[in-house]
């Protein structure tokens, strides 16, 4: 029962890692509840982000810079998944 929950809780944190970071993509048209919906998921993702953006810094691609550590939890957070689901 516990385990269900843990694996729900954790899909559900992958989809507001996702929509966090398609949201990004979109800044120059921001509404107003666009960006409250922003700000919603920034509060609800950055306390695990910035101790990995404090470690690995953003990679510089071209003339912008690219954050890693969204796809970093991403994926840690996929390899905390697997026991849950394989079960």
């Amino acid at each position: 029962m516990i385990r269900h929950i843990l694996g729900y809780l954790l899909e559900i944190y992958l989809l507001l890692l996702i929509a966090r970071a398609l949201l990004s993509w979109f800044q120059s048209s921001r509404s107003g509840f666009v960006m409250g919906l922003s700000a919603v998921l920034a509060a609800l993702t950055e306390p695990v982000l910035r101790p990995i953006r404090k470690v690995i810094p953003a990679v510089r691609v071209g003339g912008t810079q690219l954050d890693l550590s969204i796809m970093i939890v991403f994926f840690v957070v996929q390899f905390l998944i697997l026991p849950f689901l394989l079960r």
